[in-house]
């Protein structure tokens, strides 16, 4: 049954070939086939999918990608390692912090460099104030595909308070590089925390309006219940993590499972449901957000004052790492994402492979999640699973 309780005809459906293929004859007037995307901005446009519909009801849905960004772990290969950081943080514009962490991890750990106990906490204030601006976007963005833009203007409004925080500390509000190999550029300005304090503020009272606007709205839930469901077996067929694992019954969190930098010394559990549909992959994510702002307070109250912030390294324009590999992992707002770097002694990487939640999610998943979705939920389905174009087209 569909959400308007209309009984499928599924006379209309193709059928299977001999070949494994479905029998779409589009000239039986059956089927009509149509694309959404590409077109920008909008994380369901940057990509597009080709749509084969029975009335409004997909029957089979294929990615194509292309349209955005390219060649990125290429580029970073013909580059000096000072001058990857730079380009790899443009491999998701949405949490580019994540591509800065992984990135100067990979070079640390292959040239033997430990940085400073105070590097690890200003390391992880970012990457927490990383996430938390990016679920301010998808959180309410969720409620935005199915009509309601009040969130999302909520959301548009505290994400500016955070970047505000983010050009304070960096001197920039999108693309930071404030970590660099070796450590980070510097400590927090005077009064930092305090109205860092005022913002959390805000955004706690913008986690019961958004309750109350979206998960205890009845148009909502009635579009955004049992649709799209992904079974528990599909989360290792197509590598899911992150809050949509999660969502499954699967406890995923690199944070915990897998600690790195200081979240040994935080308390925090990650929140695990056991059905996957739009309405708990959103729902997982309104509780990553408190967990979030919680985290984000724990660090400004247990950080040092201050401490050394970088590690002695050699002059970046002539620094040659021995041969070696190396797979760093982290945990985005998406899940896992890591990244793999192979040196060869030379002053540039032989090899760099980004493993983000999008590939496999975006494309491998989506196409099979999309099959029996009506046309209207294509977009929000997408948006459910945090799709990060340029972090497929890497």
């Amino acid at each position: 049954m569909s959400f308007l309780n209309i009984p499928q005809d599924r006379s209309k459906y193709p059928q299977i070939g001999k070949d494994g293929k479905l029998e779409i004859d589009l000239d039986s007037h059956k089927y009509v086939k149509i694309w959404q995307g590409p077109n920008h901005p909008g994380v369901t446009g940057n990509m597009a999918i080709e749509l084969t519909l029975a009335g409004d009801e997909v029957v089979e849905a294929k990615t194509h990608v292309g349209y955005l960004h390219r060649g990125f772990e290429k580029l970073i290969e013909r580059r000096l390692f000072i001058q990857g950081m730079q380009t790899s943080i443009r491999m998701c514009v949405a949490e580019p912090d994540s591509n800065e962490y992984v990135f100067c991890s990979c070079v640390e750990e292959l040239s033997g460099i430990e940085i400073p106990e105070m590097a690890k906490w200003l390391r992880a204030l970012v990457l927490e104030m990383a996430r938390l601006q990016a679920l301010l976007r998808v959180v309410p963005g969720q409620g935005g595909t199915f009509g309601l833009g009040l969130g999302v203007q909520w959301g548009v409004y505290l994400r500016d308070l955070i970047l505000d925080r983010f050009e304070e500390l960096t001197g920039a509000r999108v693309y930071h590089m404030f970590m660099t190999p070796g450590g980070v550029r510097g400590l927090l300005p005077d009064g930092f925390k305090t109205r860092m304090e005022e913002n959390l503020k805000e955004i706690d009272q913008f986690v019961k309006r958004i309750d109350d606007l979206m998960y205890s709205n009845a148009v909502f839930k009635k579009r955004a219940v049992g649709t799209a469901v992904i079974p528990p077996e599909w989360v290792d067929k197509y590598g899911i993590v992150g809050p949509v694992a999660r969502s499954a019954g699967f406890n995923r969190d690199v944070r915990k499972n897998y600690p790195y930098l200081i979240y040994d010394k935080l308390d925090f559990e990650p929140v695990v449901m056991n059905y996957s549909d739009i309405y708990n992959r959103s729902r997982i994510r309104w509780y990553d957000l408190q967990t979030t702002v919680d985290l984000i307070r724990q660090i400004m109250a247990k950080m040092p004052e201050k401490g050394e912030i970088r590690a002695k390294t050699p002059n970046v324009l002539h620094w040659a790492i021995p041969k070696g590999e190396t797979y760093v992992r982290s945990e985005a707002s998406r899940g896992e994402y890591g990244m793999y770097m192979v040196t060869d002694g030379t002053d540039k990487p032989r090899r760099v492979n980004l493993r983000g939640p999008s590939y496999t999610q975006a494309v491998c998943l989506l196409e099979d999640l999309l099959v029996n979705a009506n046309i209207a939920d294509v977009g929000a389905i997408m948006v459910s699973l945090q799709t990060c174009p340029p972090e497929i087209e890497r």
